[in-house]
C-alpha cells in the first residue's frame, strides 16, 4: 500500500519536472517574445588577464550575438521585432560544476542535475531569464580552454572563452554555439575528425559546387576544407544557421 503511494508520489513529480522542462523549453523556442538570456561572467583561473577583461565588459559587446541570431530568425520569417536579449549580470565568482571527464551517461545525467541545481539557487536575473549563460574566462597565454557545453534541459550554456578583446570575435561564435545547445539544437560536425557532417553540418549544402563554402553552419563550428582540416570560424560574420538547426530551435515550425 505504502510502497504503491510513494511510487505514485514519485511518478507525480517526474511528470511535474517533465512538464516544467516542457513549457520552459517551448517558452524559450515559440519565438513569440523576445527570448531573454542572462550573460554571468566569470573568471575561470583567477588570472589577472581575465578579471581585466571582465571588468571591461558591457552590453555593447553583447550585441553582434544579438544581431546574428535577429538576422538569422528574420531569415527564417521570425517577425518578432527583438529575438534575443542578452543582459549582462554581474560577474560571479564561482562557475557551476565541471563537467566530468569520460563520465559515462549515467556520469553526465548526474552532472546535468548537480548543473541545474546550482543555478536554480542563483538570484533571479532581471528580467526573468529564459537562458543562463556562463562564459568563464581563462588567461589565453595558456592556449588552451576546457569543451564548452549547453543543456537543453534547464536552458543553461557554459561557454570556456580567452580573456582576450583580440579574440571577442571569435568568442561570439563559441557563446552563440553553446547558447543554441541549451535551445535545442545539435552539433553537426564529427566529434572524432570536427569534420562538418554533410548536409546538416554545411549551411549552403546544396551550393554548386559543394566546396568551398562561404559560410559555416554555427552548430558545426567549422568550415569544410577541400584539403586539409576545416577551418574553425574566426567570427559570426562568417556563419550561418542551417535548416535543420532553424527546425531544431523553432525558427522553422
Amino acid at each position: 500500500m505504502w510502497k504503491t503511494i510513494r511510487i505514485a508520489l514519485l511518478l507525480l513529480v517526474l511528470a511535474t519536472v517533465a512538464l516544467d522542462a516542457w513549457r520552459a523549453k517551448h517558452a524559450a523556442t515559440d519565438w513569440q517574445d523576445t527570448l531573454h538570456v542572462a550573460v554571468y561572467p566569470i573568471n575561470a583561473d583567477g588570472s589577472a588577464a581575465a578579471a581585466s577583461r571582465i571588468a571591461a565588459l558591457d552590453r555593447e559587446q553583447l550585441l553582434p550575438i544579438e544581431r546574428f541570431l535577429a538576422d538569422e530568425a528574420r531569415r527564417y520569417g521570425v517577425a518578432t521585432m527583438m529575438p534575443v536579449r542578452l543582459t549582462l549580470q554581474a560577474a560571479l565568482t564561482a562557475g557551476p560544476p565541471a563537467a566530468p571527464k569520460n563520465a559515462g551517461m549515467l556520469g553526465a545525467i548526474i552532472w546535468s542535475l548537480k548543473v541545474r541545481w546550482w543555478v536554480w539557487r542563483l538570484p533571479t536575473a532581471t528580467p526573468r531569464p529564459h537562458v543562463r549563460l556562463f562564459v568563464h574566462y581563462w588567461d589565453p597565454s595558456d592556449g588552451r580552454v576546457p569543451s564548452s557545453h549547453g543543456l537543453e534541459r534547464g536552458q543553461i550554456a557554459i561557454a570556456h572563452v580567452f580573456a582576450s578583446r583580440a579574440m571577442q570575435r571569435s568568442n561570439d561564435v563559441v557563446i552563440a554555439h553553446e547558447m543554441l545547445h541549451a535551445l535545442g539544437a545539435s552539433d553537426k560536425y564529427d566529434p572524432a575528425s570536427l569534420e562538418p557532417i554533410y548536409p546538416q553540418g554545411y549551411a549552403e549544402p546544396d551550393a554548386q559546387p559543394r566546396l568551398p563554402q562561404r559560410f559555416c553552419e554555427l552548430m558545426a563550428g567549422r568550415l569544410p576544407s577541400e584539403s586539409g582540416p576545416p577551418e574553425q570560424a574566426k567570427s559570426l560574420d562568417q556563419c550561418l544557421i542551417g535548416a535543420v538547426t532553424a527546425r531544431e530551435i523553432g525558427f522553422v515550425k
